[in-house]
């Protein structure tokens, strides 16, 4: 408990990662209980959630099995889009398509293999208590669970990221307080948007170092005298942002600069930080207002505010098809074709990395690596240099 009075009623990995964040955050959410303000992206993380909720609790409700009916899932997403105080058709079709998508892969349900659905826990942790809720746990034999944890993120996490996340470490130890006749708890991160799913385990040693870590954390939440803001890359995504003086100040170009001299190397890379986490948030704050801008020309050709002409133009882009092409540099060229492939196609890395994956659905994992290792030997790979920066914790 600190000088004000303050101590946690519980802990939870929601919580312990605000405080990580910015301990200004957490302040303004709980010790002041400002009431949160989520931005789109969170509501419409909370909206999947919440269908995917409801179709299992109904799954294991009526004991059913079967393939679930996409006419029932649309249901109930209707049914919680209107709850979720979103708008905008792009956002709404999106959440349509993730649905389809996950139905198409997903949809066969056994009741007997769905073990629980948003499963709370309490964990003991010193003297602190870890209350949370795991999205879905899953039977896959009689020694093992899978903890599954839904994402909507836009962005894939690497692997070193899924192996040492902290939220999964303590869902595995949940499981085992809750399931302990499981001998092998699997970790699953569900990639919503990208339709698949990254699986993890966890050492001893990583389970007994994130225990030791609640509790420091936790320690540290009460004992706080001053919660300091900590402008960084997720303050445009910050439920409390339009509370907070240090984010009124970053959108306003309010922000003091080291203004350091460059044989000062580490007010340098002070400056250069503080930059870069400024820069992201004014871009993210650029992007939110222009989505505002963009539904309002919706029917409309123009519109002209604060001296600023806005008006939505069509850019056209030209792509050629290899068949059709190849044939005309043949006939008014004179180019074979073999010469003409040699210097003008290079297949795009995106595009074969999700081919890779729609192929990986009918390969067995050592015919899927072989694949792999094979077109990353026929690369052609060039070094670019590129510049680095990574937080020292």
């Amino acid at each position: 408990m600190n000088s004000n009075g303050f101590a946690n009623k519980h802990l939870s990995v929601s919580r312990l990662r605000r405080f990580e964040s910015c301990p200004l955050s957490f302040k303004l959410h709980y010790v002041d209980q400002l009431k949160a303000e989520p931005n789109d992206a969170l509501r419409f993380g909370s909206l999947l959630h919440a269908v995917l909720e409801r179709l299992y609790r109904w799954v294991v409700d009526e004991e059913f099995a079967g393939r679930i009916e996409e006419a029932r899932a649309l249901e109930v997403y209707r049914e919680e889009w209107q709850r979720s105080g979103l708008s905008g058709f792009a956002v709404f079709q999106e959440g349509v398509d993730i649905l389809h998508a996950y139905l198409g892969e997903h949809g066969e349900v056994d009741h007997r293999n769905v073990l629980a659905v948003e499963q709370e826990f309490r964990l003991p942790a010193g003297a602190f208590e870890v209350l949370g809720y795991i999205d879905r746990v899953d039977r896959i034999d009689d020694e093992t669970i899978a903890i599954i944890d839904y994402k909507t993120n836009r962005l894939i996490f690497t692997r070193d990221e899924v192996d040492s996340d902290f939220q999964l470490t303590v869902y595995l130890m949940a499981a085992r307080q809750l399931w302990p006749w499981a001998a092998k708890v699997r970790l699953v991160f569900h990639l919503l948007r990208h339709g698949i799913q990254m699986e993890t385990e966890r050492t001893e040693a990583q389970v007994e170092a994130a225990r030791d870590y609640i509790i420091a954390l936790g320690r540290q939440t009460e004992a706080a005298i001053d919660y300091p803001a900590r402008l960084n890359a997720n303050c445009s995504y910050c439920d409390h942002r339009n509370q907070c003086p240090a984010y009124r100040d970053a959108v306003a170009g309010r922000v003091e600069v080291v203004r350091s001299s460059p044989d000062d190397l580490e007010a340098v890379a002070r400056e250069r930080e503080q930059v870069a986490h400024l820069a992201k948030i004014l871009y993210a704050r650029k992007a939110e207002l222009e989505e505002v801008l963009k539904a309002q020309l919706e029917g409309r050709d123009t519109l002209e505010l604060a001296g600023v002409v806005y008006q939505m133009s069509r850019a056209t882009q030209a792509s050629y098809p290899v068949g059709p092409t190849l044939a005309v540099l043949e006939e008014l060229a004179g180019l074979a074709p073999d010469r003409a492939r040699d210097r003008l196609l290079v297949v795009d890395k995106g595009r074969l990395d999700a081919l890779v994956k729609d192929l990986a659905r009918n390969m067995n994992r050592a015919k899927h690596r072989m694949l792999k290792a094979h077109l990353d030997a026929v690369a052609e790979k060039t070094v670019v240099p590129r510049f680095y920066a990574k937080e020292v914790r």
